[in-house]
Order: structure tokens, then C-alpha cells, then sequence
């Protein structure tokens, strides 16, 4: 009874507050052409407040909904009863906000979770005006809107400002005035390439009286190379886009021709539609196609390496299906977050708590990226298949004919092979062991240890062409070896050899040996002449996990190189390997064989320059000098010759056993066991078929200097057959559930009948006129990259949780406008940047600050804090350091010490060395971005690690980002090379200098109040170098650049001036 006089107090006091509320929110909604309350929105004033406090138990997530209920659906919610259109009195749902009873509310106290009592009053209302639904807005395909009416006709430059005036003059805002011509080139010149305007280019502007001055200052801008840069930037954000694998050692991958590709796209202003198809799906695209040439060919495949960026592992124990479902997932998601705007990711466990994206849908969007070729394990190599070469512009040619060339000549061995059967069967019915010496090296090997004594600790050997007599090390033992001789049993160091294997980084030499490797996975050396103790210098040849390698150093690893086998050695079975080297300095010029058969190599480093990999330590047998102990590895026959071997020379070493055993056999009998002799002597013996090698050898070598002047590019390439693609269990590779196909989600257009069921598909599928969320959140980002903030502020996120778009009319109008104008990048932009809206004075008003505190209304200008790039690069270009050459592998600039040490592994990312020169000087773009630890000053001022998408950097002001700007050596140079130039340029007065300076960082003189600040600044600092000249002199060293100066004191004072200035938040904003 009690609980029932609760209900109906509780009731009865809803009924006055609604009474109440329905009044004053009839004066605060404001009123239609008829006198009454505008009716609430859905989108705008309900979802809201049901995402935030309902959705997450009662929405579309199957897996968390409570009691069965769904609260997103209007048919569900209604047939549940909770919900009665019209009638506030009779619905549950209010009852359950509204109460005050912990086991009855709603949201329960559990959830940390309450309505207003302003939210409780919305929700009544909307129940009362009949609890009307709408679709999410940004499922929903954009349509032009008219444009609105505004009162200051004058103000509007073109249809943009009419949306941002038609809500000013709402919301009883004025725009602000026109920016001046030095601010407006300064912004518009940083926002379309990222660096500042020369002062030059200004002063032009200033004095251009004619009416479209700006919008040739616009064009200009637009032209530079320099915007492909910029724009390109910011893709490789999306792209997460990195110079590094990414996971365990996070060694060096080439994938800068993907990074030179956006550029030259951006430049040539690609469409945005083509742009999106030759990213996710150039691979599948014609390269036959009439007019089109092999270089246009080449450059569609690079741009599939989009979905190459990811990051990938070589982790020892990593299980390669889970990381291919993994590799998938993140393509899955960054395709879903560039063009999509969604957290798809939240669905790979579920289905989408609060967006219609349904555990099945995203793993059918995932079926699309299913079906690479590449490995899951990328080999810790630079070059991870599919790759494709990327030749330079004048190898082009050469290219192209050697690509038709060498399969027919491969095709002509493979025919020889096969004819030259005959007469193979008639060698072996002559052979005899002079013969096989023919093909074996005639020459004498310069170390010769046949280690088959068999007892005692001395062995015979021959050292350079003498034969001697060594000592073995006290715990010498020995065991049965190949071929029925003795072999020695290694227990580490078996002996040393001072004078030999002393070779030089371009010098051949091949060692061959007999091995029998246990079992285990350890790291040993076979045999090495290396100073551990001077970064490694020199060469050896090691086991690990029974895979043979070779390193040749002289500093590592920033100058050496380390391969080894893919395959591993047979444990506890003897072995015959040969590993010859061609002296070019190259990981390509070591080739390893196991019994005569060349194996594939996995390059770890590959880093060698041209300095010295001599050292005096001697050549050790069985471990290096400071450890690597071989241990119970079986060891016979040991060589090497002072020249690189060929093939046929090594597999005769190899076969030499297996020859004598034939030769002991009766004619009849030798062709029985003989199949696998049958390449071995064809690449030996057969002069037609050593021609034809010797012609493809020569071919495939000059493809192989194209290819290593050049680059290679990571691309996608698909399987003949489509995989199984599953539904999987909370994410977990091998948890799979239901079978599905290759689908787009329900919610959105359907997929085209026309369009196959791949990447390509997918591409145009994401291009369809009807489709709603292509354009808009690629205009909305577009708009982010000028105006800091999107008009949706969740750029990427356009959901149910997303924020609503500031001028949902805008954004519609921007979307259409963009489709429909060819989906041009330039034009948009510069539809932006032609604007009134854009034009205007940054300055802020209270009136603003307290109306429009985030300009979300454009009131103003745009005016916020630089990316990381482009505060660097403006010092540099300030500086007249900046080095402008467009595209080109990545660089390393300055950095401080132990960056990379402090996270790496071991691999050929673990120590940063600094570049010198003009890469010092290139733009920021071509940092080289390891994914563990991101360039230290970029990381700072909160540039990504782009090991996953990012869509929206954070923009912080820290005391960090001061002391990068004050201290790094990049600035303190730049301002030194600025100081530099306005004593040398400048003019012959303080002002004229400062004005100088100004112009350059500013775009802009200093007023006079501002000069007597700076020329203050500047007294101070004159008299503190004059007495301290030891300091300027010190100051002056930082950085490579020279700078000649008859008066260190004065030109550190300028300096340091500089550096005041490169410190304004005028200089670090635009």
C-alpha cells in the first residue's frame, strides 16, 4: 500500500513539473510561425541522452542487453510496452527515471549513472509529443540543401558563408573583419602547404591591388609541390604510415615509395573517388589497359600499399593465423575509420553496443581484406612480400624490357633441362674422379682444415697454400663424420688462425664446412675474425635456431650487414653449407647452400657503407671473441678460398661423397640413384645449358642494380582462391563460429550487383552517389585540417556516440558539392580557403569567448597551435636551412641519445645515427618514423605513433614543447642560421635586422611598441656574450651548419633573440 502512495505522489508530482516544464520550455525552444513550441528532435535532444545513459544495456549489443529490452528500436521499445507514444502518464520508462528507490531506478546507481532532472522533463515531453524516432542522421544519404537566407548579403563571398552567417545572425553574432593581408597570406600559406609564406611572396600580395589578388595567391599555393606534402601528411596519419614494422625488434621496412605516391597523387590533384580505389584495391585494377604505361602500371600497385602500413611481427613463437586474423582486423578498422567514420573495431568482440554494426557485419566488411598473399610473419626484413620494384625514372625502360626478357630466357633453361637428359645418362656411364675434378675449384682454398684425425689434439692443415701443424684446444674430442671420416666435436673455441680469412669489405671469399647441428636453438659461431669489443668489426659465420648466417661489419648495426637462412639445418645430421660472398658490400652478394642447394635468406640488416671491416684479432674456430660458443656441434672439413665460388663449384664440394660412391658402382647400376645428381650436373656439364644460365645470370643481375638503385614498394595481391572467412568468437583466431561472405553493414546501401566481391568492389561500393557517409567525413575532416575541429568534433566517429554536427545543413551542402564536383581535392580546399569565413580576423571579443568560446561557430578566424611537422619545418624555412626536395627515403635528424636504445631489441632500428648533410634539412615528413619510439620532438608536441589509424591528433601547450623549441639543436641552429641572415642581410640597424627576422617567422613588422620590447631583449643579450665570449662560442657549435663571424658575442646575441621570438605563440600558431 505504502509502495502504491509512493507511485502516486511520485506520479501526480511528474504531472505539475511536465506542466511546468511544457511552459518554460515553450519560451525557451523557442516558437514556430504559428505561436508554438518547435517540436523536439530526435538526433538533436533525445538520442543523446538515451546514448549516454540507456543504450549501452538496452541497445543493439545482443551479448550485454538486460531484460531483452532495446531502447534504439522505436517498434521494439513500443511492443515492450515501456514506451506509450502520447500518453507520459502510462509509460514505464518515466516511472523508472523518475524514481528514487535504488532497486527501481533507472539507470541504477551501479552504473554511476543519472539523468538531470532537465534531461527527465525532455524525455516526458518527447514521450507526450508521440516518442518519435528518426534515423541516425548520418545514415541518411546527403542532399543539397538550399542555401539560407542571411541579412548582410555583402559578406558572403561564396555559398559556405551563408550557413556559417545564417547561424551567427541567430545566435545575434557578428563575423568579424577581415583579417589583413599579411595574416591572411601567412594562414592561408601554412594551411595549404604547411610552411610559411617568403617574405617576398607577401610583399607582392600586399601591394597586388586587384580584385582577385587572393585568389591568385590561392592558385599559387595550390600548385606548389609543397601541398601534395602537406595534405600528404596528413594521410599518412589515416594510413598509419611508418618506416618500421611496428612489433619485437620493430626493424626497418622500405615503404617510402607509398609515402612518394600520396604525393604525387595530391599534386596531380587524383580525384578523391580514384584516389580511394587505387588504395584499397590498385592491385586489382587492369595494367593493360589501352594508353596506359608501365610506370602508371607500377604506381597502381603502389598505391595498394594503403593497406601494407599495418604493423606485423616476427616475434619467436608467434602464431601465424592469429596474426593474420589480426592484420585484417586493423585493415578492417582503418578502412572503417577514413572512409566510414566508425568505431568498427567495437564489433569484432560483439556487436556494436551503440551503432547497427553487428558482430556478423563486421567480420563479412572484414572478409574483404581477408585474401593476401603476405605472410604473417614479416622476416624482420626490409622487403616483406608481395612487394613489387619500383625502378627510377631513367631504369624505367630497362625495366620493362627485362621483365619480358628473363621469363623467356628462363623458359629456354627450363626446355635445356629437360633435353639434356641423354646425355646426362651418358656422362654417368663414363664418369670417372678425374672428370669430377674438372668442375671442382682448381684453385687451392688459403685455409684448408680437413679436421679428421680422429684422436690427440693436433690437426693438419693447409694456410695459404703451406700445410702446418696446430694445436687444438686441451678439450678436444672427436666423433664419427661425414662420409665415414672422423669429424671434431666442438666444445667452443677449437683453435685460432691469426693471419687468416683477414678480408675486407669488398673483397669475394667463400667457406664451406661439414656441420652437424644438435637440436637445440641456440646462437653460436661456426667460425669468426671479429672484435666484439670495437662494435663487432668483422665478419663470421653463425648458427641460430640450426639457421646458418653471416655478419659482416664495421659498426653495428648502422654499418653492417646480417643474413641468414630461411630454412634450418637437419638436426643431429651432418650437413655440407657453403656460404660465398661477391665483395659488393651488399646483403644480396651472400649466397648460402645447403648440399649444394642455394637457399632463400632472410636480410636482418643491411646497412654496410664503405669503411674498413678489417681487425687484427685472429680467425677463431667454434665461438667469437667473446662468447657464442659452438657446443657439441660436429665440425669437418673446413674452408676457405679468397674468391666467391660459383654455384656448380659448391655443389661439386657437396656431391664429392656422393660421386666417388657412384663411380665405385657398376655401369648398370649408376642410373638408379642418380635423380637428384641430374640439376647439379646440368648447371656442371652441360655447355648449352651454362650458356643459357650465363645469359639469364647477366639479365637477372642488372635487374638486380635496377632494383637496388631504385626501391621497392609493399603492395596487397590476392590469393587465386578466396579464403574461409568466420565470425569469430570475442575476436579469438581459433574460436570460429558462423561462416560468412565477403558483405557491406545492413544499415547502409546495399552492395552493387555489379561490383565483384573484393577490395575493388568494396572501393566503389564506398563511392556510390547514395551513400551517406563517404563524402561527408571526408569533407568534415577537410574542414579539420583548416579549421582545427571538424564540424562533427568526432571526426572519427560518426555513430550513434559521436557528436552532432555543428551545421548539419553545411555539411550535407559540402558533401553533395564535393561528390559532385568530381570529388576534386583542390577545388574544395580552395572553396574553404576563399570563404569569408575563413578570411577573418582571429581576435576575440567577450561577447565570443562567452557565446562561441571554441569557435565552433566560426566567429572568427581560425587560429590554433601548429602540428609538430609544421612547427619545425617553419623554423627551418624561417631559417633558410629547409632543404625542399620532394620524395625519397626516409632521414634522421637530429634526435637526442638513447631514444631507440631505450625500447629496441636488437635489430637494425636499435640505435638511432643521426644523418648529416641536407637530410638534416628535409621536411618532417621524411623523418623516419619507428612505430616504438616516434621522432622525440614530433612525439612532444603529439604527432602519433602511427601504430594504429588516427584520424584527429590531440593539440596540447606543455612546458615539454618549450623546451624542444628553446633547446633542440634544430631550432637553436635555425636561429642561429636566421641571425646569421639578418646580420649578413638585414641592413645595417637593429630595426631594420628585426624587421628582418620578423618578416620571416611573422610574416609582419613589428609595431613600436613591439620593437622597443625586442631591441630591450637584444641589449640584454649583447652585454651577456660581450662578457661571457666562451658561452657565444659555444652556442655558435650547435647544429652542422657554418656560420663565419668576425664577432661570435654579437651573433650569439642575435641568436639567442631569435630564439625568443621562435618561442611567441604568434610563431607557433597560424
Amino acid at each position: 500500500m505504502q509502495g502504491s502512495c509512493l507511485l502516486t505522489f511520485r506520479h501526480i508530482a511528474r504531472q505539475i513539473a511536465l506542466a511546468v516544464f511544457a511552459v518554460l520550455a515553450w519560451f525557451a525552444a523557442g516558437t514556430n510561425a504559428q505561436g508554438l513550441a518547435e517540436p523536439l528532435s530526435y538526433n538533436r535532444d533525445i538520442r543523446p541522452i538515451l546514448v549516454e545513459n540507456c543504450f549501452s544495456c538496452h541497445g543493439a549489443d545482443s551479448a550485454s542487453r538486460k531484460a531483452d529490452l532495446r531502447l534504439d528500436r522505436r517498434e521494439d521499445a513500443i511492443a515492450a510496452g515501456v514506451i506509450v507514444p502520447g500518453d507520459s502518464d502510462s509509460t514505464p520508462i518515466l516511472d523508472r527515471i523518475g524514481s528514487i528507490d535504488p532497486d527501481v531506478v533507472m539507470p541504477p546507481p551501479s552504473t554511476k549513472k543519472s539523468l538531470t532532472a532537465e534531461q527527465k522533463k525532455t524525455l516526458e515531453r518527447w514521450v507526450a509529443e508521440g516518442a518519435h524516432y528518426e534515423p541516425h542522421w548520418s545514415f541518411i544519404a546527403p542532399t543539397r540543401p538550399e542555401l539560407p537566407a542571411v541579412k548582410n548579403e555583402a559578406w558572403v563571398r561564396n555559398p559556405i558563408d551563408r550557413f556559417i552567417l545564417s547561424t551567427l545572425e541567430a545566435k545575434n553574432l557578428l563575423p568579424a573583419a577581415e583579417a589583413d593581408r599579411q595574416t591572411i597570406a601567412r594562414r592561408v600559406a601554412f594551411d595549404l602547404t604547411g610552411l610559411p609564406p617568403d617574405p617576398s611572396l607577401v610583399t607582392t600580395f600586399v601591394a597586388d591591388k586587384r580584385s582577385d589578388a587572393y585568389e591568385r595567391l590561392v592558385d599559387s599555393l595550390l600548385a606548389s609541390p609543397q601541398w601534395g606534402e602537406h595534405r600528404g601528411r596528413y594521410w599518412l596519419d589515416y594510413a598509419r604510415f611508418a618506416d618500421t614494422h611496428g612489433i619485437h625488434f620493430d626493424n626497418y621496412r622500405e615503404m617510402w615509395s607509398f609515402r612518394e605516391w600520396v604525393i604525387e597523387a595530391l599534386n596531380a590533384n587524383i580525384p578523391f573517388d580514384r584516389f580511394t580505389i587505387l588504395q584499397l584495391a590498385g592491385d586489382l585494377l587492369p595494367t593493360d589497359a589501352p594508353g596506359m604505361t608501365h610506370e602508371q602500371a607500377i604506381e597502381q600497385r603502389m598505391a595498394s600499399g594503403f593497406n601494407r602500413c599495418n604493423i606485423t611481427t616476427n616475434e619467436g613463437g608467434s602464431i601465424a593465423e592469429e596474426y593474420l586474423v589480426l592484420y585484417t582486423r586493423d585493415r578492417t578498422e582503418t578502412t572503417s575509420q577514413v572512409w566510414l567514420g566508425l568505431t568498427a573495431g567495437c564489433a569484432v568482440c560483439h556487436d556494436h553496443k551503440f551503432d547497427p554494426l553487428s558482430q556478423r557485419e563486421f567480420y563479412e566488411m572484414a572478409a574483404f581484406f581477408n585474401n593476401s598473399t603476405q605472410s604473417a610473419m614479416d622476416g624482420n626484413i626490409q622487403d616483406t612480400p608481395p612487394i613489387i620494384v619500383v625502378p627510377r625514372d631513367e631504369d624505367l625502360s630497362l625495366w620493362k624490357a627485362l621483365e619480358k626478357k628473363i621469363p623467356h630466357i628462363r623458359q629456354s633453361v627450363e626446355i635445356r633441362k629437360k633435353e639434356a637428359r641423354p646425355d646426362f645418362e651418358a656422362f654417368l656411364t663414363s664418369l670417372s674422379l678425374e672428370r669430377v675434378a674438372r668442375v671442382s675449384p682448381q684453385d687451392t682454398p688459403v685455409v684448408a682444415l680437413p679436421l679428421n684425425e680422429g684422436q690427440g689434439n693436433r690437426t693438419r692443415a693447409i694456410l695459404d697454400g703451406k700445410e702446418v701443424d696446430l694445436e687444438l684446444t686441451p678439450v678436444t674430442t672427436w666423433q664419427a663424420g661425414p662420409s665415414g671420416r672422423s669429424a671434431l666435436l666442438l666444445s667452443g673455441k677449437a683453435l685460432e688462425l691469426p693471419a687468416a680469412g683477414d678480408f675486407e669489405w669488398n673483397q669475394p671469399f667463400t667457406t664451406t664446412f661439414w656441420i652437424k647441428p644438435p637440436s637445440n636453438d641456440s646462437f653460436y659461431a661456426v667460425s669468426s675474425r671479429m672484435n666484439d669489443l670495437d662494435k663487432h668489426r668483422g665478419w663470421d659465420v653463425w648458427v641460430q635456431g640450426r639457421r646458418v648466417g653471416m655478419h659482416l661489419v664495421h659498426a653495428w648495426n648502422e654499418d653492417a650487414f646480417k643474413a641468414s637462412t630461411k630454412e634450418q639445418l637437419k638436426a643431429d645430421a651432418w650437413t655440407f653449407v657453403g656460404l660465398s660472398y661477391d665483395g659488393s658490400g651488399k646483403a644480396e652478394g651472400l649466397k648460402v647452400f645447403f648440399d649444394g642447394k642455394l637457399q632463400p635468406l632472410n636480410t636482418e640488416n643491411n646497412t654496410l657503407k664503405t669503411n674498413s671491416v678489417r681487425t687484427t684479432v685472429a680467425l677463431r674456430i667454434g665461438d667469437r671473441m667473446t662468447g657464442a660458443p659452438a657446443m657439441a656441434v660436429g665440425l669437418a672439413d673446413y674452408r676457405i678460398w679468397g674468391r666467391a665460388l660459383g654455384i656448380s663449384e659448391i655443389e661439386s664440394l657437396a656431391r664429392a661423397a656422393q660421386l666417388a660412391e657412384i663411380i665405385a658402382q657398376p655401369v648398370e647400376e649408376r642410373l638408379k640413384n642418380s635423380a637428384d645428381l641430374y640439376e647439379w650436373w646440368v648447371r656442371a656439364f652441360d655447355t648449352s645449358f651454362q650458356s643459357l644460365s650465363a645469359e639469364l645470370s647477366v639479365l637477372e643481375r642488372e635487374q638486380a642494380d635496377i632494383k637496388a638503385r631504385g626501391t621497392v614498394a609493399h603492395v596487397m595481391n590476392e590469393k587465386a582462391e578466396m579464403p574461409k572467412a568466420f565470425v569469430l568468437e570475442r575476436g579469438e583466431y581459433d574460436k570460429r563460429l558462423n561462416e560468412v561472405t565477403p558483405d557491406t553493414p545492413d544499415q547502409l546501401p546495399p552492395f552493387p550487383e555489379q561490383s565483384p566481391r573484393n577490395r575493388l568492389g568494396f572501393a566503389q561500393w564506398l563511392l556510390l552517389p547514395e551513400h551517406p557517409l563517404t563524402a561527408r567525413v571526408t569533407v568534415n575532416r577537410f574542414w579539420q585540417e583548416v579549421f582545427s575541429t571538424g564540424l562533427v568534433r568526432s571526426s572519427g566517429d560518426f555513430g550513434i556516440t559521436g557528436e552532432l554536427p555543428s551545421h548539419p545543413e553545411l555539411l550535407d551542402w559540402m558533401a553533395v558539392e564535393f561528390r559532385e564536383s568530381g570529388w576534386d581535392m583542390k577545388k574544395f580546399f580552395r572553396l574553404l580557403v576563399t570563404s569569408a569565413a575563413y578570411r577573418q580576423q582571429s581576435l576575440i571579443t567577450p561577447e565570443k569567448l562567452a557565446q562561441d568560446p571554441d569557435n565552433r561557430l566560426i566567429s572568427r578566424g581560425p587560429r590554433f597551435r601548429m602540428d609538430a611537422e609544421m612547427v619545425r619545418d617553419s623554423a627551418l624555412a624561417a631559417s633558410g636551412l629547409l632543404v625542399k626536395q620532394i620524395g625519397g627515403p626516409s632521414v634522421k635528424p637530429y634526435q637526442p641519445d638513447g631514444v631507440w636504445e631505450a625500447v629496441s631489441m636488437g635489430g637494425n632500428t636499435s640505435r638511432y645515427q643521426r644523418d648529416s648533410g641536407n637530410a638534416l634539412y628535409r621536411r618532417s615528413m621524411y623523418w623516419l618514423w619507428k612505430r616504438s619510439a616516434p621522432p622525440a620532438s614530433m612525439d612532444i608536441f603529439n604527432a602519433p605513433s602511427r601504430e594504429t589509424c588516427t584520424v584527429k591528433r590531440d593539440r596540447t601547450n606543455t612546458p615539454l614543447q618549450a623546451l624542444v623549441t628553446l633547446n633542440d639543436p634544430q631550432f637553436v641552429e635555425a636561429a642561429r642560421m636566421l641571425a646569421y641572415q639578418a646580420l649578413t642581410h638585414g641592413g645595417e640597424s637593429d630595426q631594420k635586422r628585426i624587421d628582418f627576422v620578423s618578416s620571416r617567422l611573422m610574416s609582419r613588422s613589428f609595431d613600436a611598441a613591439e620593437q622597443v620590447i625586442v631591441q630591450s631583449s637584444l641589449n640584454d643579450m649583447k652585454m651577456w656574450y660581450a662578457a661571457h665570449p666562451e658561452d657565444a662560442k659555444a652556442l655558435l657549435t650547435v647544429g652542422e651548419s657554418k656560420t663565419e663571424t668576425a664577432d661570435p658575442s654579437l651573433l650569439a646575441a642575435w641568436t639567442m633573440m631569435v630564439n625568443e621570438l621562435m618561442n611567441l605563440d604568434e610563431m607557433l600558431c597560424k
